[in-house]
């Protein structure tokens, strides 16, 4: 069990598309394999195969290669469900799942697949010692099996044979490191967006111009969408000696922009003000504009004749927005407007009802508008009874700007550097405000808290606590203050009483399958029975791996299903039915009767859990006879 081989995948695509450029040979293992024969494929794809050290225009850096393959690794990783750390885990249609997110997101490739409308992400913008990195980028994850995590005297996180080292800026590969680290992730992600999904990167100078290369590779040129320049603070430090930065970047990017649609940014009441009706129009409101343009259109230059009789032309260099016959037209229809006394320039009438709803959003965001960086330290700081727990967090306006503009009411949303959680606040807060139903994805590495640090001192072990505790209180913060407002206005929604402010703690860790990979030789009588899942792990467990091997969002309703024969058996139903799986052992032939008889679309049991040899030798016989459409399998 393991998560999307997608060079495999990638190889059959290219076989249906040009099967000539498909071969075989032997590969590491001494079994034959499908292999690309690349000489083929230039010559499928290009008149002129472009030679080897010719110069063209790319963005390269050292191991460019290898953080390629790194994306298209498969993994054995697997998510563990944690009930002690979640909130409301059976009701909560949100995530938070604790892991390096490099594996994370390919465990989530094939369940997600063009499922996100939404990433935002705060990376490390590489300043020195915010960073840290796997030493061993291109290490296979899979050889990790433990992910508690320490650090060693120098100060580096290692979770196991993993060490993630502190960027320093003395590191002779400091933009390499970063680079690596960055790349494989966004390739990755680029899979989970929906076709009409976007992405959001927070960013600085320090890396700024090495992200927009890379987002553009990935993401493609031709889909960018902006670069916001967020006011992130507005006092000047008088200590630097040439400026005091007070700006930082969000770059976005859509998936296929030629689908992707911007919400725009609500209507203010300064914006309404500008809309006045001196005329009673019975079509409301309207604004006027200009109704000449420029270069000039022969056809468009002709003398309009006003209401009160004077005659004018359109200004030097310019000519009427319509033609004559048109501008007549419009006149007939009102649209036109020639001031109280019909003298005036002539005005065109733009009416509030017909006008786009939704602002178009510039790309200077002021703090006033969405906050700041000290705003939101303080804010953070009250959500925690006055205590500074995590430095440098965004605003939770800032983000919520970017839900606004993009997502709708059931959208889900990813965050893969979650850090204390901002976005899962702002998906909250964004839902209770218009009633959506957004579901969020936070990931994050458990990096230690510094011993000395008031987050450890108060018990906050890493990262993640802090994140986790973060949703508690902005979840709860957020349903009283919603609750007040309807009690104050009964005309307002009550969408607190459906608003989910839970979370589902899943965290990673190597397969729940044991390694048995044994040659004939190896074999013993005793071998062949041993037990195939690892010993601390729960049934569960297993249910979320078959779960994720299915493509099974991990988000879906599960509950225990009361057959009405065994107390002592646990059948788990997920997703009304969808699936239905049991793992304990002295599974009989009436409990797999009864959950035939729900017809399932898929039912999985454990080798394990049959109660002898006749179960498994006729259950497919009995989903044959009770539900022929269910697929049956056996771990």
């Amino acid at each position: 069990m393991q998560s999307h081989d997608v060079i495999g995948s990638n190889t059959q695509k290219i076989a249906r598309l040009f099967p000539n450029c498909v071969t075989e040979r032997l590969g590491k293992d001494g079994k034959p394999e499908l292999a690309i024969d690349f000489e083929k494929l230039q010559a499928e794809l290009s008149n002129e195969i472009i030679a080897e050290g010719e110069e063209r225009y790319q963005f390269t850096w050292p191991d460019k290669r290898a953080s390629v393959r790194l994306a298209n690794t498969p993994t054995t990783m697997t998510l563990r469900p944690c009930r002690e750390e979640s909130v409301d885990f059976d009701n909560t249609q949100n995530l938070y799942i604790e892991g390096d997110n490099l594996d994370v997101l390919k465990v989530l490739r094939e369940t997600y697949l063009s499922k996100v409308k939404m990433i935002y992400i705060d990376p490390p913008y590489n300043t020195g010692n915010d960073f840290v990195y796997n030493d061993d980028f291109a290490e296979n994850a899979a050889n990790d099996a433990d992910r508690s995590s320490f650090r060693d005297e120098e100060g580096n996180i290692i979770m196991d044979e993993k060490v993630y080292t502190r960027n320093t800026e003395s590191n002779g590969r400091f933009h390499t490191n970063w680079l690596n680290m960055i790349y494989p992730r966004l390739k990755v992600a680029r899979d989970l967006l929906t076709e009409d999904g976007v992405i959001f990167i927070s960013i600085d100078d320090n890396e700024g111009k090495n992200l927009k290369n890379i987002t553009d590779e990935i993401f493609g040129e031709h889909n960018f969408l902006a670069q916001v320049v967020w006011e992130r603070s507005f006092a000047p430090i008088s200590l630097k000696k040439h400026f005091s930065y007070s700006h930082d970047y969000i770059l976005a990017y859509g998936k296929n922009i030629d689908i992707t649609v911007c919400n725009g940014l609500p209507r203010t009441e300064e914006n309404t003000s500008r809309y006045s009706n001196p005329d009673n129009d019975q079509r409301g409101p309207w604004q006027s504009d200009n109704t000449t343009v420029g270069p000039v259109v022969n056809s468009k230059v002709y003398p309009l004749t006003l209401p009160s009789g004077r005659v004018i032309l359109p200004p030097s260099g310019r000519c009427w927005l319509y033609t004559k016959e048109r501008f007549q037209e419009m006149i007939a229809d009102n649209r036109i407007w020639f001031g109280a006394n019909g003298d005036n320039v002539p005005r065109l009438k733009r009416f509030l009802s017909e006008v786009k709803q939704g602002v178009t959003p510039m790309s200077i965001w002021k703090h006033e508008e969405v906050g700041h960086s000290q705003q939101a330290s303080q804010a953070l700081k009250l959500l925690f009874g006055g205590k500074s727990y995590f430095e440098y967090p965004k605003p939770v306006d800032l983000i919520q700007r970017c839900l606004a503009l993009y997502t709708n009411c059931n959208d889900i949303i990813l965050d893969f550097f979650s850090g204390s959680a901002t976005t899962a606040h702002a998906v909250m807060k964004l839902n209770a405000e218009d009633g959506g139903n957004r579901k969020f994805i936070m990931v994050q590495l458990p990096e230690k808290t510094e011993e000395k640090s008031e987050a450890y001192k108060a018990g906050y072990k890493n990262i993640c606590e802090i994140g986790k505790e973060r949703i508690r209180r902005a979840g709860k913060k957020i349903n009283e203050e919603l609750g007040k407002k309807n009690e104050n206005n009964s005309s307002l929604p009550t969408p607190n009483s459906k608003l989910d402010i839970g979370f589902r703690v899943l965290k990673l860790d190597s397969s729940n399958m044991e390694d048995v990979y044994y040659t004939p030789q190896e074999f013993s009588m005793s071998s062949l029975f041993n037990e195939n899942v690892k010993s601390d792990r729960t049934n569960e467990d297993l249910l979320f791996q078959v779960m994720l091997d299915l493509g099974i969002e991990l988000s879906v309703s599960i509950r225990n299903e009361e057959l009405g024969i065994r107390n002592d058996i646990t059948v788990f139903n997920v997703d009304d039915g969808y699936l239905m799986a049991v793992f304990d052992k002295d599974v009989d032939e009436k409990t797999i009767t009864e959950i035939a008889k729900r017809k399932p679309v898929y039912f999985v049991m454990r080798d394990a859990s049959a109660v002898n040899d006749n179960v498994i030798d006729n259950f497919e016989q009995i989903f044959k006879h009770y539900s022929p459409e269910t697929t049956c399998r056996v771990i």
